[in-house]
């Protein structure tokens, strides 16, 4: 019952945070923690989290963006050249989670904001089964793919990488094609922010209340069948574990760099 009364407060306060925020605001609140319950918490009202320190360290921010870059059911490009440059990729699911997060936290990369302690969230709700990876391979090489979190028929991206031209993109596609197999109309890809290289893609921006109203549909929808499905419930809090503080109310505009890949 711990676990599920946390969750709950959780989902109130972040509710009422986004609820109250200003358009055009981004950084909602600083504060709380990376546990399982925090972060559904979080990604069901709309919320994803990034450190506000060098390269991502903390304090913690929790991120609405307005507009949001969100992938529509049938609105992904796909270019005849990336058509043809699909063929050179091997493509799989959850097949190496841990990699692939390495992968989009890379020291070399330019805004880069994966800390350890992300890497070890994300992977606890992989084991879970709450978030999800896709891979890109070559020549048995790992050059590319993307991570992030499945609720219902909301696939939240959190980064993607390549190590080779278009391999993060037939990871999109491919994520694409999984997640409105069954075209149901209710599913989105949140993408957080539209970027150029996204929206070459089919990304569009959609306003706050247009895309948390439509979070709340795709929220209603079954996950797709190709993704491993999450059990009911959470993996328990540690009994120590309380939030540093839940997040105090932030006006601060976007991060210098989204968290996609370009």
């Amino acid at each position: 019952m711990g676990v599920q009364l946390w969750g709950a407060r959780a989902a109130a306060r972040f509710v009422a945070a986004v609820s109250r925020a200003a358009p055009g605001e981004e950084l909602i609140g600083v504060g709380a923690d990376l546990e399982p319950d925090t972060l559904m918490a979080a990604y069901r009202a709309g919320l994803f989290p990034m450190g506000l320190g060098r390269h991502g360290d903390r304090p913690l921010g929790w991120w609405s963006p307005d507009p949001r870059g969100v992938l529509l059911p049938d609105a992904i490009r796909v270019s005849r050249s990336l058509r043809r440059s699909r063929r050179r990729f091997d493509v799989t699911v959850d097949t190496a989670f841990a990699d692939v997060v390495l992968g989009c936290g890379q020291p070399a990369r330019s805004g880069r904001w994966i800390t350890p302690d992300i890497v070890s969230a994300y992977q606890r709700l992989h084991e879970a089964g709450w978030a999800h990876s896709v891979e890109t391979w070559q020549g048995g090489l790992l050059v590319g793919g993307l991570y992030g979190v499945a609720i219902g028929g909301l696939f939240a991206g959190e980064s993607m990488f390549h190590r080779v031209t278009d391999a993060s993109k037939v990871a999109l596609l491919a994520l694409a094609e999984l997640v409105h197999a069954d075209q149901d109309p209710r599913r989105i890809i949140d993408t957080q922010w539209r970027t150029e290289h996204l929206a070459s893609l089919g990304v569009v921006d959609l306003p706050r209340g247009v895309y948390l109203r439509r979070l709340s549909v795709a929220l209603g929808a079954p996950p797709p069948t190709g993704l491993r499905p999450a059990p009911s419930r959470l993996p328990e809090r540690p009994s120590r574990s309380r939030p540093a503080e839940w997040p105090a109310e932030s006006s601060a505009g976007s991060p210098t760099s989204a968290s996609a890949d370009s």
